[in-house]
């Protein structure tokens, strides 16, 4: 298939020296992907994968044009996919060698100083990326983005039998952008025309150019397979809507008093003694409210209920479990989990282990592997071992929204 433009090129206007222009290599079929479109027009994180990745080279203040090859029987999508993004379309060959090529050739009345090659499956490149690559290849003349190989390499004999191990202190895998003087790149691959070479790097280390590797990313992987797709999805929803895990700690204390029964975790538990408080005296709830209140910078239970507050005194205190949970959601958050442990001699919790646990689910809406809760006692010693009191201690994690 011959490279047919599709747009005209501008010339570089004058007085701009170093110009750089991008190719964006776009014209695979990207079969086992799979899906109904090929893999650069299918969507992650709500947007086109081709959208995604021009972007970032449209936005990039070293790059003054951006050349995207295509196939010949995608110029509608391609033109849906980039939006209102500024890019020159040109229509790819049989091979990413041809394709390269074909989008160089496009670029010659502009004759920009560098060139980035770019995969359009790479979605997650970044500015950072490409300003890095582009000044090794000012420096060096070529560079190429790559990761060093951390995984140790085994050789093998073709039927899956190792005959040697490979020394990966000088392996990187390769990815794109790779940078070079256009000129340079344009007479290498007009060299190679007919050869099948791997990628631009191996394209201009035939035609003897040197080129110097630059720190890539592990983010920064070619979609390839219906998994890569899916991975892809993930990051690009989680970069929509970044999120964080908060952890928050609490910790109660009440004494024995008056009365015939206690309440922990909601439930009311026969005891030849009460506890005192101004609410239910609910320890086991108060902490596991003071850790989310922790967790969520809002202080602790005391500022949100004072003890001199009437309306207070006698509260169930899953009122005020209910009071934090709101505050986590309306913060756009949610408990991951729980832990809370109840300290004390008597009376003996695991009878009540799973009535407790069962009230924790219902109160938080987590599931039962979800919470922890445990009983524990001091071995007789200090104010709980001698029976004047119980107390109990709380942690939780909070999934938010980092807005930070």
């Amino acid at each position: 298939m011959s490279g047919t433009m599709t747009d005209e090129p501008t010339p570089a206007a004058p007085g701009e020296p170093g110009a750089c222009a991008a190719v964006i290599v776009a014209a695979g079929r990207g079969a086992r992907a799979g899906g109904d479109v090929p893999k650069q027009y299918a969507r992650i994180g709500g947007e086109p994968v081709l959208r995604r990745t021009v972007g970032v080279f449209a936005a990039h203040p070293a790059v003054s044009t951006v050349v995207t090859v295509i196939h010949a029987d995608d110029a509608a999508l391609a033109r849906q996919a980039v939006g209102s993004a500024p890019v020159h379309f040109v229509t790819g060959g049989a091979s990413r060698q041809e394709s390269v090529y074909n989008g160089l050739k496009f670029l010659d009345n502009m004759d920009p100083d560098f060139v980035l090659v770019h995969d359009a499956a790479r979605p997650f490149v970044t500015a950072e990326i490409i300003g890095r690559c582009l000044d090794a290849a000012r420096r060096h003349g070529a560079a190429a983005v790559g990761v060093p190989m951390a995984d140790t390499v085994k050789k093998t004999d073709g039927k899956g039998v190792v005959i040697g191990t490979v020394a990966r202190d000088r392996l990187w895998r390769a990815q794109t952008p790779q940078v070079f003087r256009y000129r340079d790149l344009l007479a290498a691959h007009r060299a190679a025309t007919g050869e099948t070479l791997t990628d631009d790097a191996a394209v201009a280390e035939a035609a003897g150019l040197s080129v110097a590797m630059s720190p890539g990313s592990e983010d920064n992987f070619k979609i390839t397979t219906a998994g890569d797709l899916a991975r892809a999805g993930r990051i690009a929803r989680a970069s929509a809507d970044p999120r964080v895990t908060v952890v928050g700690h609490g910790f109660d204390v009440h004494r024995f008093g008056p009365g015939d029964h206690i309440v922990l975790c909601g439930v009311r538990i026969a005891h030849s003694r009460g506890l005192e408080g101004h609410s239910d005296a609910d320890a086991a709830l108060h902490a596991l409210t003071d850790a989310i209140f922790g967790a969520m910078g809002e202080g602790d239970i005391g500022r949100h209920f004072p003890d001199n507050d009437p309306q207070w005194r006698g509260a169930a205190s899953d009122r005020f479990l209910r009071h934090a949970l709101d505050k986590v959601a309306a913060a756009g958050g949610r408990p991951i989990n729980l832990d809370l442990t109840v300290i004390c001699e008597r009376p003996k919790l695991a009878p009540h282990h799973d009535a407790m646990k069962q009230r924790l689910c219902d109160l938080t809406g987590l599931p039962p592997a979800r919470i922890g809760l445990k009983a524990t006692t001091t071995e007789k010693l200090g104010f709980i071992g001698r029976g004047e009191g119980i107390a109990a201690q709380a942690a939780v994690s909070i999934d938010l929204p980092d807005t930070v």
